[in-house]
């Protein structure tokens, strides 16, 4: 009888423990999914900066980890958006301003019609181009954007889009070269690859100085092609490999000179490449400048 007390005194003092231990460890990790759920309900409610606590056990731990990421990520979203909409307006704005102040001057008898003829047209096609990138962007986030492929020439694409940037290179004194072997053929949406192309090498135009040079290369590889845009201006600026294919992002030099474009065409580069199949980065040339390479796949 001695030792059956024994054995139910231990026993009894070993559920009891236990007991005490689980009503311990149920209550912490209750107070910390009190505290994740808390969390969700500020980032409900509109509080980018509510975050979850990240100690306690590994499976809670990781949760909240997950949630703190969900956060940040969904605060750079919320900024993009609303450097998006900051940098649409401002550049709606300006020819908006322009094309009034023609208008008001027309309309009072102080302006010259021919003169002004040209700079209205010139606003104009600079609106309608804004509008169509920000379609084509929508289009490019909503998944709606339809890709018909078919055989087409690496050389064909390279120099139809040199073709339509050579006088704007004689006008900046830039030379363009064309490094590609014309008999290579890829399966793509021709038309959109000459729009990457196009932005890519524009976009290296604005930033190489007078007497430079601009040279598109293709090479062929086995499970995907490579074109490569790269230049001898002055290079990239901080943090512009991360930042370029961002909408509505341009290097303070293009904007301080005042040659920055709208800021969408690398952006638009970036999810027609995407929209492919394939990826697209930028970094430093080893000799100086710029380059920009994008792949398609076979």
């Amino acid at each position: 009888m001695g030792d059956d007390v024994k054995i139910l005194a231990v026993a009894a003092a070993s559920a009891t423990a236990a007991v005490g231990a689980a009503l311990l460890l149920g209550g912490s990790i209750a107070r910390r999914v009190e505290r994740l759920r808390g969390a969700a309900s500020e980032l409900a409610h509109g509080d980018l900066t509510a975050r979850a606590p990240e100690q306690g056990p590994a499976e809670i731990a990781d949760l909240g980890r997950a949630f703190n990421e969900m956060a940040s990520r969904l605060g750079e979203l919320f900024d993009a958006r609303r450097e998006l909409v900051a940098w649409a307006s401002h550049d709606l704005r300006t020819p908006l301003a322009a094309m009034q102040a023609m208008v008001e001057a027309l309309e009072d008898g102080i302006g010259d019609p021919e003169r002004y003829l040209g700079s209205l047209r010139e606003q104009v096609r600079a609106l309608s181009m804004l509008v169509d990138d920000l379609f084509e962007l929508a289009q490019i986030d909503a998944g709606a954007l339809t890709l018909e492929l078919q055989e087409a020439r690496a050389g064909s694409l390279v120099e139809a889009c040199l073709r339509m940037l050579e006088p704007e290179a004689e006008a900046r004194r830039v030379r363009l070269e064309a490094r590609v072997d014309g008999q290579q053929a890829i399966r793509c949406a021709p038309e959109k690859v000459q729009r990457i192309l196009f932005n890519l090498v524009t976009n290296s135009l604005r930033h190489t100085p007078n007497d430079g040079s601009v040279a598109v290369s293709f090479q062929p590889g086995a499970d995907e092609v490579r074109f490569v845009v790269e230049d001898t201006g002055e290079g990239l600026p901080p943090d512009a490999a991360r930042r370029m294919f961002d909408r509505f992002w341009r290097g303070d030099a293009a904007r301080t000179r005042g040659r920055g474009g709208a800021g969408l065409g690398l952006a638009i580069a970036r999810g027609l490449v995407e929209a492919h199949g394939g990826r697209i980065w930028a970094e430093d040339r080893p000799g100086g400048g710029a380059r920009v390479s994008f792949t398609l796949p076979v």
